[in-house]
């Protein structure tokens, strides 16, 4: 699913009116009717509506749906908010039909505006104003929001919540953004939902189909998509009927210092259970019994240190390579690890401790292969790019500017983990749950990256399986065990199903 810009949906909405063709009165007609049985399935004729419309489409769209469920028995009192003398040529019209609207009480503002109390039992409909909204709410409409805000109503706003912008908020004035307990968005997801500081705003999130153009949507070139099952299928190969363990790839799998033994043990077995043919794991000495008991298929890699990776392995027939969980940031660990990554000349995967060596040793993160693959969760990735950040959409943008200036991938760890790519565009993956922030979860998906690696996926193709089988993985556990019991450990033993259900 592409993820448009405001530009592009306005380009969206009038590609549609030329081609279809269809009347952009009519067309916001048929958005109006979608957000009406969208509304009306939630709450019933009894419920007392207040409708604040803006002067543009928005509000347009407000008004329409204002007079269908007036003319559904619904009581609706609507505040037009003409502050400058011009609507646009829909709310305009949609004015016009509301005029003695069944169970609709009008008033236009242009001046004074006495708010209505809003109680709990009051449901608000938020058309101020949507997707065009370039900068911040102030002044009456700021005042406005707030107002809203601190209301017990409920709230639904129409396409996206008022004072929200579809991707920068970053210089955004957040008290001056309309808290929704749902939103109905029109045809497209909006960048701005996928990050975490702008779901206050949003409640319930529904997608409403209004039959903009498929091919109006074929032809936009989005920066931005969201991956889903029917797209990852088409990415799978199938497994040869003879090949052996050879055909299905060798992975390298550097994790686990003395005491994190767990995370060479969660990063192999996923390795194995995403289709790898032969895993090496390399751990310190005094990990070896522990990973031949807990891990039997794996072959075992010693170092020559009892506690820390301190040495890069010297066998090099291995197909992939996944590096850095629970290895540490000693000093001699960190030049074991920068050689490794040096002399391996395969894909290769760089999460956790690896991350944090780089962060560290910044004249070596300039130089790490062209095509590694990078797997930070926030915290990691402002340590990587020396940063804060005020927002989702500034980390997102670093990201992207980092994956294209060094040619590498990055996956921003996340409810919506997001592929950077080398060529500017970002993948959001759409599975996984609440339940996988939990210790060792990485660990898991640096397995899953390894494996389809050495099994001769490309990079961008890895990422996209991987992400999207290690989130359904932990959806699948999730459903069994419930949120709040999933374990590393269960995202593993739950890839098997979730490759099946891809499989099927």
């Amino acid at each position: 699913m592409k993820i448009l810009t405001g530009t592009q949906i306005r380009e969206l909405d009038k590609y549609t009116i030329e081609h279809e063709p269809i009347k952009s009165i009519d067309l916001m007609e048929r958005a109006a009717k979608a957000l009406t049985r969208a509304i009306t399935r939630v709450w019933d004729d009894n419920t007392s509506v207040v409708v604040f419309a803006g002067p543009g489409n928005n509000g347009g769209d407000a008004l329409a749906v204002a007079r269908m469920m007036g003319e559904q028995g619904y009581s609706v009192k609507v505040y037009l908010f003409n502050v400058s003398g011009t609507l646009s040529a829909d709310c305009s019209a949609n004015k016009e039909r509301l005029a003695g609207a069944a169970g609709v009480t009008f008033i236009e503002v242009t001046n004074e505006f006495d708010p209505p109390e809003l109680p709990a039992s009051v449901l608000v409909i938020d058309g101020l104003f949507g997707s065009g909204l370039s900068k911040p709410l102030s002044g009456g409409f700021a005042s406005l929001v707030k107002y809203i805000n601190q209301s017990e109503c409920r709230v639904v706003s129409i396409d996206i919540p008022s004072g929200l912008m579809t991707e920068d908020n970053s210089y955004n004035t957040r008290t001056n953004i309309i808290r929704a307990d749902y939103t109905f968005t029109l045809q497209q997801m909006k960048l701005a939902f996928l990050f975490p500081e702008n779901q206050r705003y949003l409640g319930r999130l529904g997608v409403l189909d209004i039959r903009l153009s498929a091919e109006g949507i074929e032809k936009a070139d989005a920066k931005y998509e969201i991956v889903d099952e029917s797209f990852v299928r088409t990415l799978l190969r199938p497994r040869g009927d003879f090949w052996h363990k050879g055909d299905a790839g060798t992975s390298l799998i550097v994790a686990g210092s003395y005491g994190m033994a767990g995370a060479a043990i969660l990063a192999s077995r996923a390795c194995f259970r995403s289709g790898a043919g032969k895993v090496i794991t390399h751990v310190p000495a005094r990990n070896n019994d522990i990973m031949q008991i807990a891990v039997p298929e794996a072959i075992v890699s010693r170092d020559a240190d009892d506690n820390l990776f301190t040495e890069p392995v010297a066998d090099d027939s291995f197909d992939a390579m996944g590096i850095g969980p629970g290895i540490g940031t000693d000093e001699v660990t960190a030049t074991a690890f920068i050689s490794q990554l040096r002399r391996a000349q395969v894909p290769t995967v760089v999460d956790a401790d690896g991350l944090n060596i780089l962060a560290s040793h910044r004249a070596w993160f300039q130089r790490i292969p062209v095509g590694t693959i990078l797997t930070p969760h926030p915290l990691e990735f402002e340590r990587l790019a020396g940063v804060r950040f005020n927002d989702g959409f500034e980390q997102l943008s670093k990201a992207v500017e980092m994956a294209q200036t060094m040619q590498i991938y990055i996956i921003l760890k996340g409810h919506y983990s997001a592929l950077c790519m080398p060529d500017g565009k970002v993948m959001f993956n759409s599975t996984g749950n609440s339940g996988m922030a939990t210790a060792g979860s990485g660990d898991v998906l640096t397995g899953v990256l390894t494996a389809l690696l050495a099994r001769g996926y490309n990079q961008k193709d890895a990422c996209l399986i991987g992400t999207y089988v290690h989130g359904l993985a932990g959806d699948l556990a999730a459903e069994e065990l419930g949120v709040e019991s999933v374990t590393a450990g269960d995202i593993v033993r739950f890839l098997p199903k979730a490759f099946k259900r891809l499989d099927d």
